[in-house]
């Protein structure tokens, strides 16, 4: 069954893509401009494959961050709202040109909660990914940060990207990390610590998920196995994967194991009965 299930994968026509602040930016808080031109240029690669691609990016505030000079994340809520504005405007700005760069055209979408829940802006902004998809545009999607003080207190892009591959009607979420998966114990301080290399029960690896990541972002895996659960609840496969090999794609829509898959509902109870 586990075979079949990345047969499941190799067929994936929709993905969204996560990537987080630790992918995007150094840990002097500047541009990791490598890492995003390899972004856009693999992830044009398969649009130009006939994928439909749908990027959620992380790392606005920690953009402007860098450009400011600033090192500890603020607190503040207006402080961080301003550097929203000031870094989402640096991301797009990289985003257009390096996907230029590969004849592909992105567009910017920035969404509150309200534009998930409330039934008739839940239309309106699936009618709006539809439209872009069906135009040949890779819609980048963010939090609306600078004026949602909702999604910067308790929100992230971890779980905005499984709402947003649910709303698309997804095939396939890749979460890029800073680690190679989900561990059975945290591998930045045990050595000992392996790879999950698939999940077909969420409560039963809860207990491996760590707590906030990078000083630069705010997501953890914690935060990835909420995401998880939602859409594999929302019959759509997940994957986990190391941010510093964005190529790895090629591998993971070749039906590779790379990372950790979590089951969409409707294989998990397969893997249960196999395992």
């Amino acid at each position: 069954m586990n075979s079949s299930v990345y047969e499941d994968i190799k067929k994936a026509k929709r993905i969204v893509i996560k990537v987080g602040t630790s992918t995007l930016t150094y840990p002097t808080g500047k541009m990791h401009i490598k890492h995003i031109d390899e972004l856009a240029r693999t992830l044009s690669d398969l649009h130009n494959s006939g994928k439909d691609i749908v990027l959620v990016s992380s790392g606005a505030v920690g953009a402007a961050m860098g450009k400011m000079g600033i090192s500890e994340r603020p607190k503040e809520t207006n402080i961080k709202q301003a550097l929203a504005a000031i870094g989402q405007c640096e991301l797009m700005y990289l985003y257009d040109k390096l996907f230029s760069e590969y004849h592909n055209t992105v567009a910017q979408v920035l969404l509150t909660k309200d534009d998930i829940s409330i039934p008739d802006r839940k239309t309106n902004t699936q009618s709006t990914f539809n439209t872009l998809l069906d135009m040949g545009i890779i819609p980048i999607v963010n939090e609306n940060d600078t004026v949602s003080t909702e999604e910067l207190e308790i929100g992230d892009n971890d779980n905005l990207s499984a709402l947003v591959a649910d709303l698309v009607d997804a095939d396939l979420l890749v979460l890029f990390s800073d680690i190679d998966g989900l561990y059975d114990a945290d591998p930045h301080t045990n050595p000992d610590a392996k790879i999950i290399p698939i999940v077909a029960d969420i409560d039963s690896v809860s207990a491996s998920a760590g707590g906030a990541g990078t000083n630069r972002g705010t997501g953890g895996m914690i935060t990835k196995l909420e995401a998880a659960r939602k859409v594999t609840d929302a019959n759509i496969n997940m994957i986990i994967a190391n941010g510093n090999n964005i190529s790895a794609l090629y591998d993971i829509l070749d039906g590779n194991k790379i990372g950790t898959l979590f089951v969409s509902k409707k294989n998990q109870q397969y893997i249960k009965e196999m395992s």
